[in-house]
């Protein structure tokens, strides 16, 4: 049974993409998504690898759907803010398992999900196939009594580097158009952020653009001029997390001392953002 709460906050998810830009500094645990909302994000997104990471598993499609859900049912429990899902490919190439993954994420609590393109045997799906599974993921929304989920369609086209590189935008385009048909809310881009090829894409399509951030590339205010509508941070910030417990552990080991966590937020503070149940 989706809840008022829920309703409420997919309305909220999907206001974000009206006007402006917004930010998702990914999470991929209860523990990272309190920290984040703590900091002030509206939203939080999961990442699939951090995901994978924090279950001692490689990325790359390799969770179960129960694994998945999971980890977002915590993340949801220990938040108040949106939670959009990273789903991967769907756990599953044909529709039907695609709609079997939204309606669980949906009883986990997520009000939006990213669904990705790529996963078919040899690269991605084409745009017919993919456009399919995203109508199961809009029809089982509804089923699941949230039609107002929010569906990010991912296209992994630049990415990949999947063509020709002149033909990339063009099968972008295409590839919109026809995600939005299927009920897609917003295009996910990542691999690209060249400003030139951003600005043109956003102006060619009725989707709002998100693209993958992080060290090098182009700050949050050049790409809101470029037309982009939503940043996501993939799984940047869990690298940076993973590589200093990597460094702090390896210090202490080997010259005994802790530089490397010095100016860590206090216990009180960090503890103060969880619940107390």
């Amino acid at each position: 049974m989706v809840s008022e709460g829920q309703h409420a906050k997919a309305a909220a998810l999907r206001s974000l993409h009206e006007d402006g830009i917004f930010v998702l500094p990914n999470a991929w645990d209860a523990g990272s998504a309190a920290m984040i909302a703590a900091a002030g994000a509206p939203v939080i997104a999961t990442t699939s690898a951090g995901v994978s990471w924090s279950l001692g598993r490689q990325d790359g499609q390799r969770l179960s759907r129960p694994e998945a859900t999971d980890a977002v049912r915590r993340i949801a429990d220990a938040v108040d803010v949106p939670v959009t899902a990273d789903i991967e490919g769907g756990y599953g190439s044909d529709p039907g398992a695609v709609a079997a993954t939204v309606a669980a994420m949906i009883g986990a609590g997520a009000v939006g999900i990213n669904l990705e393109d790529s996963g078919a045997p040899g690269g991605l799906f084409d745009a017919a196939t993919q456009a399919a599974r995203i109508r199961a993921a809009r029809a089982a929304a509804a089923d699941a009594g949230l039609p107002e989920l929010v569906i990010n369609a991912r296209t992994d086209v630049f990415l990949f580097e999947i063509g020709e590189p002149a033909g990339r935008l063009d099968d972008v385009l295409a590839r919109a158009a026809a995600y939005a048909e299927a009920g897609a809310d917003s295009l996910f881009v990542p691999g690209l952020l060249d400003l030139s090829v951003l600005a043109a894409l956003t102006g060619k399509v009725s989707l709002p653009v998100n693209v993958m951030a992080g060290p090098g590339a182009p700050d949050v205010a050049a790409l809101r001029a470029a037309g982009v509508r939503r940043v996501s941070l993939g799984q940047a910030i869990t690298q940076a997390a993973y590589t200093l417990a990597r460094q702090a552990a390896a210090e202490v080991l080997t010259a005994g001392t802790y530089d490397s966590i010095t100016g860590a937020d206090s216990f009180s503070d960090i503890n103060g953002a969880f619940r107390a149940h």
